[in-house]
């Protein structure tokens, strides 16, 4: 713990024991994981007497959780800050105090340079610490400073995590199995900010997923920086992998859809791709990212394979699953890539065909290898190659979807659509499904005959079996 600039307006903790409500607005940027860490914050604060609110101008706490994967992340971090500055002040107008906490990875990255520009923050924790949030709390409630607490503790957080979850709407919820990453690929901050792989043990993750299936849940995503290089301690006392844990959470759980995200080519194995094959309650849509398709650059991110051999698991994995669709992760412009390497990436998408994608330009950040490397690629060539990029994964997500047209598909809808008297769901292959149709269909699975192919969602008809509750 630091003890920096006094805070100033911090509303006092509640006790455990405490009837009160106090005010918890979460504000989640970027991945999977961040919302899953938001949720399990709620949670732990939750004995305190915080429940969420929709605005921060009505929060005794406000928690920024921040992801520092793009570029310019801590600018936008300041940039809120300081509207949130603004809340706080105008609180403590009125006598309220507040609790301004930033969370994630830019707070485990910049923890001290958040404290030095935003004195008026409370609270820096990184994500390996937000199991101690109420014993935060506390402290900067009485310190003479501000609290940061960016280490990597040796207990693991997660055995301190409250057991009970808020019920998440809609049917679906995200559980991190898996944390960090030993990869170090050359533009990745994850291993500096979150740090080694660890995996939870086997039977800590089916008891929270007895608890939300219980409550409801029919989907579970499974959450890793590294999900399938998952290796946690069985109840046999044996190591588990994705495959055999994915199995028992299928046959013995109930899960009656399964997804996880992200995974490494890398740590595709064969138990895998087979439990592809072996459990439909695993869904046939599949995140893994290649980045590149030029040996050339992957041996420059230090991904450890090359474009062929993503193509040759690729081919696996659909002989496996033959309905599988796939996405993935493409940076243009990483230091040294030429116009050769940049068609060489072209072409890989061109023959594998994905339904969906994540693209962005490389950007620098500090303290990883790349950072450091030469021969940066010009702005103006990286946006140009972007364009080009973005343009063919269009075509051919607007394929994919086409495809679909005419199918019936099982869709869980988990809220209500943009227009009135609308429900939306997902379908199998993650995408967004809107129809007519009630309320009490949110958290439920109908089949639905989709009709319509729009810019980023589909639309269709409930067939006469709606619910299969």
């Amino acid at each position: 713990m630091n003890s920096l600039s006094p805070p100033s307006g911090v509303a006092q903790p509640q006790s455990s024991t405490s009837s009160a409500t106090r005010g918890l607005h979460v504000i989640t940027w970027g991945c999977q994981m961040n919302v899953y860490d938001s949720e399990r914050m709620s949670d732990v604060l939750r004995p305190l007497g915080y429940r969420a609110v929709g605005t921060p101008d009505d929060a005794d706490m406000i928690i920024l959780n921040t992801c520092h994967i793009r570029d310019r992340a801590a600018e936008k971090v300041f940039s809120e800050l300081g509207r949130l500055r603004k809340v706080k002040e105008a609180r403590a107008e009125r006598g309220e105090g507040t609790v301004l906490a930033v969370a994630g990875c830019v707070a485990q990255a910049e923890g001290g340079e958040i404290l030095a520009r935003a004195p008026y923050v409370d609270i820096v924790l990184g994500p390996q610490t937000y199991h101690r949030l109420p014993e935060m709390v506390a402290r900067a409630a009485r310190a003479a400073g501000a609290v940061i607490e960016t280490d990597f503790p040796v207990e693991q957080k997660f055995d301190f995590l409250p057991a009970d979850r808020a019920a998440p709407a809609g049917g679906a919820a995200f559980l991190t199995i898996q944390e960090g990453c030993d990869k170090f690929c050359s533009f990745c901050v994850v291993p500096y900010t979150r740090g080694a792989e660890s995996s939870r043990p086997a039977q800590a993750v089916i008891a929270e997923a007895r608890r939300l299936v219980a409550a409801g849940v029919r989907e579970i995503t499974l959450l890793g920086q590294n999900v399938n290089a998952y290796h946690g301690d069985g109840p046999d006392g044996r190591t588990w992998g994705l495959a055999r844990l994915a199995r028992v959470l299928a046959d013995e759980v109930g899960i009656e859809r399964i997804r996880y995200t992200t995974s490494h080519p890398r740590d595709m194995e064969d138990d895998l791709i087979a439990a592809h094959r072996d459990l439909p309650q695993l869904m046939p849509f599949l995140h893994l990212p290649v980045q590149s398709g030029s040996d050339r650059v992957l041996a420059a991110m230090n991904r450890g394979h090359t474009a062929d051999e993503y193509r040759a698991l690729v081919g696996r994995l659909r002989d496996a699953r033959p309905d599988l669709a796939l996405s993935s992760d493409f940076i243009v412009g990483h230091p040294g890539e030429t116009d050769a390497d940049f068609a060489d990436t072209m072409r890989l998408i061109g023959d594998i065909g994905f339904a969906q994608a994540y693209s962005f330009k490389y950007s620098s950040r500090p303290g990883t290898p790349a950072a450091g490397a030469a021969m940066h690629v010009a702005e103006d060539v990286k946006d140009a190659r972007l364009q080009e990029l973005q343009a063919m994964l269009r075509v051919q997500q607007d394929a994919f979807n086409d495809a679909t047209v005419g199918l019936t598909a099982p869709v869980l809808f988990t809220g209500r659509g943009r227009k009135p008297g609308q429900v939306s769901g997902k379908s199998p292959w993650l995408q967004a499904v809107n129809v007519d149709g009630p309320d009490s269909l949110i958290g439920r699975i109908a089949n639905v005959d989709i009709r319509h192919r729009y810019t980023n969602s589909l639309g269709g008809v409930l067939t006469e079996e709606t619910d299969r509750a």
